[in-house]
């Protein structure tokens, strides 16, 4: 995992500095949008609806119409001087009773490790949550936008829990529920009977995606075939020495033939000439062993005379 944040939590007078990570990910195949005809890949271009130009994601700004449709707008420098672009601080507002946040509120959950070497302080906030059977209600800034979050402690992990704002959820009203008259007591029996025999603990991994699934088959099964759908992809050609390591290469050769010890080749120049040199002088040394020899043998018969 990449961290995509970092900060502190301040837990009173106490700070826990930490990373933050995606705790969640998307498994679905993804597709991309083709021409029908040929295949061909759809592209989408940001143009602009005055001069009918492409525009460079760079030259956007960001406008806002109010409902009276009066427009302004925006710029990175505007941003940049509101006070949540640069806060990089998760203050502790509350500690509450779990079971009082409803799950409707809940969005996307962050994994928050420890950005110290000594993580004391991170570990004492992690066992007094479990300890009191409390969640830290917080604020943080995430890609300038304040947020409020539910802080918790997962198998000795602290896990930040993205809370949408209340007026976020929609208030419903069905009008076919007006003067719907109740269950009757038999009618409630059975179905708390029909409840009880489905009843189990709650264990994730017995539950899978049977549609991605059989997407993943049936597209390995297509690549297999080799039908008509696949197109293969083209072989990758061999990559290419790079520049740098050929020039290396080359100036380790020439070191090697400069100091005569160029493998592969025969000795040449200098080196050429030290080797005839000493073959000479060791000929020229081996006639003088061998007379030295024959002439022994003369002096110890004049001797024996």
């Amino acid at each position: 995992m990449r961290s995509i944040w970092k900060g502190s939590i301040a837990f009173g007078l106490v700070n826990v500095p930490v990373k933050v990570y995606t705790a969640t990910e998307d498994h679905d195949i993804k597709f991309h949008q083709v021409h029908a005809a040929d295949g061909g890949r759809i592209k989408y271009e940001r143009v602009c609806t005055v001069d009918g130009q492409p525009v460079q994601y760079a030259d956007i700004d960001k406008a806002y119409e109010s409902p009276e449709g009066d427009r302004v707008i925006l710029t990175d420098e505007d941003f940049a001087k509101l006070p949540a672009a640069e806060k990089h601080e998760i203050p502790v507002l509350q500690f509450v009773p779990a079971e009082q946040i409803d799950p409707m509120l809940f969005d996307k959950s962050y994994f928050l490790e420890p950005d110290s070497t000594t993580p004391k302080a991170y570990v004492l906030l992690a066992k007094t949550l479990e300890h009191t059977d409390r969640v830290a209600l917080v604020h943080f800034t995430l890609r300038q936008k304040t947020r409020l979050g539910a802080l918790r402690v997962r198998d000795g992990v602290l896990v930040l829990q993205a809370l949408l704002w209340p007026d976020e959820v929609r208030a419903v009203a069905f009008d076919k529920l007006d003067g719907v008259s109740e269950p009757r007591p038999q009618e409630l029996q059975m179905a708390e009977t029909l409840v009880d025999t489905l009843s189990d603990d709650f264990d994730p991994s017995q539950y899978v995606d049977e549609y991605q699934i059989e997407l993943k088959k049936m597209l390995d099964e297509a690549i297999a075939s080799g039908s008509g759908k696949v197109t293969r992809a083209p072989e990758k050609a061999a990559p290419e020495m790079d520049a740098e390591v050929v020039d290396l290469v080359a100036a380790l050769q020439r070191s090697l033939e400069a100091s005569g010890r160029s493998t592969g080749k025969a000795a040449s120049g200098p080196a050429k000439a030290a080797k005839a040199t000493k073959a000479t002088t060791a000929a020229k040394k081996a006639p003088a062993k061998k007379t030295a020899a024959k002439k022994a043998p003369a002096k110890q018969t004049r001797k024996g005379a």
